[in-house]
């Protein structure tokens, strides 16, 4: 269920395996992708749009859902009561995988922090492959697979819905911030499904958990795995800790310091949480601490996040496209405050549902203009009203102009929505590129030619 990346590749995956597999998406199938659509012709795979016809519900033993699809729609929920299977991506391919894997979730820093671990592993001379949510399908990554190897995975809510006997060696939960709340029936709802990451973890696994963190904080003594805290704000008894500027892991009563806040490339408070994290996996999997200073120190973070674009006339632009949530723009703005400017923030999309007012406070300290864009823009200038200045736009590129227009030398232009990109893209990597191109095309209107300014030209 799911013409997307985790569909045709768990249909592909089945069909080389001599299953008879239907690929079903609501969409009509002139719209699915050339891939999914090419799997009729190269693979023998049945295509389905719209409705589920009731003749095959019957015959279906297995559905493998796709993160997109809620788990309560037919005919998951019809094959589940006939005793047939319901499961993801990420279950199928934990079936074939070889080696161990590393299991990252969070409602912020999933992508930052997998692809770090990646590097720590793979810099300190271990087989590693990354995958996950992160882009790449894990079921792409079975056949390579090996049994010395690691398997870094970053995971989603959506995909944790769906895992039966998917176990992490290391399990790594950074936060729970209120996200998804259009899909959940609460907030609760969502924090259970980043729970079940740990649940089939043994006392051989290790569970690595943010102790600043209200919901992930009360996790450790209900956990079956050794539980390695890290924590910004406090010093740990046991676990990896921010002290001044130094990044400290304490362990059966000995330091260590890992690397220095200096040292990190990264901007924000936020990317030294991501950093211990990392730091903790990488120790759990055997990763050399000298390898991993050194790793940590040339690592430049991964587009879409907090992700330098330009500099025009003295305002720079960043795109941080996956600030889905507002804990994630939060995140972001509390980087830039160390900016010696002024943001002007771009906000908007298809809203999640989650209050805008935790903004407030990092919108009066910092942001001198909010230019608000999509399908949540009354939404959120209702809330957000009276404490910036508000500019409508009408698309990324219009925003990109008005957020110019409005910012002084000095300041930062910033994309980060807290709003999914649905309404106007397919996906944040998508809106973010739109901004980057526009960024690109307004600093080359800007900016005079070498010959207009009478620079010699070779």
């Amino acid at each position: 269920m799911g013409a997307g990346k985790s569909g045709i590749e768990s249909a592909r995956f089945l069909a080389e395996r001599g299953a008879t597999v239907a690929l079903h998406d609501k969409k009509p199938v002139e719209e699915w992708p050339a891939s999914a659509r090419a799997l009729k012709e190269a693979n023998g795979i049945g295509l389905i749009s719209g409705d589920i016809p009731s003749w095959l519900l019957d015959q279906i033993d297995l559905v493998v859902i796709s993160p997109g699809v809620p788990t309560n729609t037919i005919p998951a929920r019809y094959v589940d009561r006939k005793d047939g299977e319901v499961i993801g991506e990420v279950e199928l391919a934990y079936r074939f995988m070889k080696g161990r894997i590393v299991g990252i979730t969070g409602s912020n820093g999933k992508t930052t922090t997998t692809a770090l671990i990646g590097e720590l592993l793979a810099n300190s001379g271990i087989p590693t492959q990354v995958g996950g949510n992160i882009g790449t399908p894990l079921l792409s990554l079975t056949e390579t697979s090996r049994d010395d190897g690691w398997t870094v995975a970053e995971l989603s809510s959506f995909q944790l819905e769906t895992i039966v006997d998917f176990r992490p060696s290391v399990g790594l939960c950074l936060n729970v911030t209120p996200n998804h709340l259009d899909r959940y029936e609460g907030f609760k709802d969502y924090a259970a499904a980043k729970h079940r990451l740990f649940m089939n973890q043994t006392a051989e696994d290790v569970a690595v958990l943010n102790a600043d963190d209200e919901i992930t904080a009360d996790w450790g003594p209900g956990l079956k795995a050794n539980v390695v805290m890290f924590s910004i704000r406090k010093e740990l008894d046991e676990g990896l800790f921010l002290r001044e500027r130094d990044l400290v892991c304490r362990s059966n009563g000995k330091e260590r310091t890992l690397t220095t806040r200096e040292e990190i490339f990264l901007r924000g408070l936020h990317n030294v949480e991501n950093v211990l994290a990392a730091l903790a996996a990488g120790l759990a999997c055997g990763a050399s601490p000298e390898s991993m200073r050194e790793t940590v120190a040339n690592f430049k973070g991964v587009e879409h996040r907090i992700e330098f674009v330009a500099e025009i006339d003295g305002v720079k632009f960043y795109n941080d496209s996956k600030a889905t949530s507002v804990d994630a723009t939060s995140k972001a703005l509390e980087a830039l405050s160390e900016e010696r400017g002024k943001t002007i923030l771009i906000l908007g999309g298809r809203g999640k549902n989650a209050p805008y007012a935790p903004l407030i406070p990092l919108i009066e300290r910092s942001v001198r203009a909010l230019v608000v864009l999509g399908e949540d823009g009354d939404n959120i200038e209702e809330q957000l009203k009276g404490y910036a200045e508000i500019i409508r736009a009408t698309s990324v590129e219009d925003a990109v102009e008005r957020g110019f227009a409005s910012a002084q030398k000095g300041d930062s232009v910033l994309l980060a929505p807290a709003c999914a990109s649905f309404d106007m893209f397919r996906s944040f990597e998508e809106r973010g590129t739109v901004f980057k191109r526009a960024v690109a095309e307004l600093k080359e209107r800007t900016t005079p030619s070498a010959e207009a300014a009478g620079t010699p030209v070779s």
